[in-house]
């Protein structure tokens, strides 16, 4: 299953690609997902945690992540196994960061396999909406990650100016990064999955 997606964040391309190799901060704004271990050269091993309604699978298996910092380009390659259920997943993803007034366009493109139990979950309609619904929930993440991390100038009492590092407010604190216990929420995909549904049919009656 092919799927392409694309999103923006608010800030400068060389500050995205800078947090993109940090792997483990990176993984941190994915919900549900965790590392567990960093085995050099770019390979990692961790979990990723999926609960679709009753449907709950924990994947545990192993990724490589390679970037090539010139194209601002990163290709990763994974697979894991839910010893609960028997399901396994595949997944080849690659990204590009690209500059948008300041700002950066990332465009995703990635090949998703799934077997067993979740392949019942597997049609197209239902892999692209969970895509959607990581991608939105990555990108919040993501943006409270790089806002807290950015320095601001403030003046001090001698009205000189020292770099301080800008201190989260209550809604940017709610937005910390979930571990794999928090996983994909089965009732905001369902809702997704309606509305895609009713919005196809009403343009396809235009």
């Amino acid at each position: 299953m092919k799927i392409s997606q694309s999103f923006h964040v608010s800030q400068p391309p060389d500050v995205v690609w800078a947090f993109f190799q940090d792997v483990p901060a990176l993984a941190e704004c994915m919900p549900g997902a965790s590392l567990s271990e960093d085995k050099g050269d770019g390979v990692y091993t961790g979990q990723v945690a999926i609960k679709l309604g009753p449907f709950t699978a924990s994947f545990e298996g192993e990724a490589t992540y390679r970037s090539d910092e010139a194209a601002r380009t990163g290709h990763a390659e994974g697979k894991g196994f839910d010893k609960r259920g028997g399901s396994r997943s595949k997944l080849v993803m690659d990204y590009a960061l690209t500059e948008s007034d300041g700002e950066t366009e990332v465009s995703v493109e990635a090949d998703v396999q799934l077997s067993g139990p979740i392949a019942q979950f597997g049609r197209a309609g239902v892999i692209e909406e969970t895509a959607k619904l990581l991608i939105g929930q990555f990108v919040g993440n993501l943006e409270a990650r790089l806002a807290t991390a950015q320095p601001q100038d403030a003046p001090d009492r001698n009205g000189s100016h020292e770099v301080k590092e800008e201190v989260a407010d209550d809604a940017t604190t709610a937005q910390q990064p979930p571990t794999a216990d928090n996983a994909v929420n089965g009732l905001a995909l369902l809702r997704m999955i309606i509305a895609g549904y009713f919005k196809r049919l009403f343009s396809a009656k235009r």
